[in-house]
């Protein structure tokens, strides 16, 4: 058996590595366990910032959501600095247009304003003529969330944190209630204290209730001319879909919600969806070219919270009480990224 750290995480992704680093930081030794670095969920998302945008009720979730966003631009400053890499933040701002008026006083919404037909196109020209209005978020924003992935992983290599990629989990080793070690396809692995940020790939190992969402998404991409404004530049959040342009040029259009278990890969039917609700919101975009398409699983639970950070039971670490094992396998989107990196201090 390989005695590897203090700290296992078992997990590859934005929240895997983020712990990871603020773990290091801190003067912890860690290792990271993952069996593709480049396939976490990470890749399914679009990097929305959209806790206002998606109108979460308030609670926990919110609170969490809320202080993450607002902690973004510390977070990426501070992994930009570690890796020498960018992660493209930009606080962009979200438009979150509507195809029927509100039943609800619009003013209920403390975080947004309200704009009506008139305003929302002078806000955004071009939009569909079904829009009927629509909530302005200017707290919101986005990251680049493959670009995130990779400055984190430069920054995670940087600190010589012991990243150990190809390998599978396949079991926790336990007595007594307590965690022996974690069996593996590259062997057994011990630590004082493990951290499950598996995604949708947790409930494999324990029993919590997350699920797989396979997620298809696409890439257009916008004309471009010199010295001019790109046709979007803010995030477009609308029913069942969003639109996010990057400033390179390209449009990520996502995403399709698939409860179909572990089942893979684009399908036509869910490209032509996207497509066509991405053609309502913004018409123009049926002319430009498809640059990409591609597909993930998301995790997602039936109460729709996240499970972070959770102490799945007490423990004795060596001579003292301490939670020995974490979930932090569920989370709403890239927008709780910044809460595990400690960016306020």
């Amino acid at each position: 058996m390989e005695k590897t750290s203090e700290v296992l995480i078992i997990g590859g992704g934005i929240i895997g590595l983020a712990i990871a680093i603020e773990l290091k930081l801190r003067g912890a030794s860690v290792t990271v366990l993952s069996r593709d670095f480049g396939q976490a969920a990470t890749q399914a998302a679009a990097g929305m910032l959209a806790t206002g945008a998606e109108r979460l009720p308030g609670g926990k979730l919110k609170e969490l959501c809320e202080a993450s966003r607002w902690l973004y631009p510390q977070w990426t400053q501070k992994l930009e600095a570690l890796s020498g890499g960018e992660t493209h933040y930009w606080p962009c701002g979200i438009l979150a247009p509507v195809f029927a008026l509100p039943t609800e006083n619009p003013s209920s919404d403390r975080s947004g304003h309200w704009l009506e037909r008139d305003a929302i196109q002078l806000y955004q020209p071009g939009l569909g003529r079904e829009v009927a209005g629509g909530w302005w978020y200017p707290e919101d924003g986005q990251v680049d969330n493959r670009a995130l992935a990779k400055v984190l992983l430069q920054a995670a290599h940087a600190l010589q944190i012991d990243l150990r990629e190809g390998v599978a989990v396949q079991a926790f080793a336990q007595k007594q209630q307590k965690i022996q070690s974690v069996l593996t396809s590259q062997g057994e692995f011990s630590a004082q204290v493990y951290v499950l940020a598996a995604g949708a790939w947790a409930s494999q190992l324990l029993p919590l209730p997350v699920r797989p969402v396979k997620g298809q998404m696409l890439s257009l991409r916008m004309p471009v001319a010199p010295y001019q404004p790109l046709p979007l530049e803010r995030v477009i959040f609308g029913p069942d879909t969003y639109l996010v342009p990057r400033r390179d040029g390209r449009l990520i259009v996502g995403a399709t919600v698939e409860a179909v278990g572990w089942t893979p890969h684009n399908t036509p039917a869910g490209i032509q969806a996207l497509l066509h609700r991405a053609i309502a919101l913004y018409p123009g975009l049926q002319d430009w070219p498809i640059d990409e398409i591609w597909w993930g699983y998301r995790p997602g639970t039936l109460m729709k919270r996240p499970s972070w950070p959770w102490p799945l039971g007490q423990f004795s670490v060596s001579d003292r009480p301490l939670p020995q094992r974490y979930s932090a396998g569920s989370h709403h989107g890239v927008v709780a990224g910044s809460i595990h990196l400690g960016a306020n201090r």
